[in-house]
């Protein structure tokens, strides 16, 4: 039996399908709206772009934080620190952007919301896991 396998607990399991679904699912909507001009970028609304750009990059960030996280690497919990701390800063930048009377649509603060909950957890999971006693 593989020890890496029979290690695997069902939080890590969880956390890192969270982390890659969620990856994959942000790319593919925000590639949607950034490249294929039809009717995803009509129902996006009043999207702001840097917002956008951030999720649509950071979905592939997403991704290879799943994947370490599967195999247990170290560096996995770092990247989703990193995720965490660059969403907060564009959720900031985002309601500067609101409160100096850009457009936005309100489920953009929703998935902002989100995104830093979500990451926020599958950070603290990871940073307990790989530094338990």
């Amino acid at each position: 039996m593989n020890s890496a396998k029979s290690n695997r607990t069902i939080g890590i399991w969880l956390v890192s399908v969270v982390a890659i679904l969620f990856g994959l699912l942000t790319i593919k909507s925000g590639g949607m709206v950034l490249f294929v001009d039809g009717p995803d970028r009509v129902a996006a609304g009043n999207y702001v772009p840097f917002v956008l750009w951030f999720n649509f990059v950071a979905g592939f960030f997403y991704v290879l934080a799943g994947v370490g996280l599967w195999f247990k690497q170290r560096w996995a919990m770092w990247l989703a620190g990193i995720i965490v701390l660059s969403t907060l800063v564009v959720f900031a930048l985002l309601n500067l952007h609101i409160y100096n009377g850009g457009l936005f649509e309100f489920r953009t603060v929703i998935a902002m919301s989100l995104r830093s909950v979500v990451w926020s957890v599958i950070a603290f999971y990871a940073y307990l896991k790989f530094n338990k006693s």
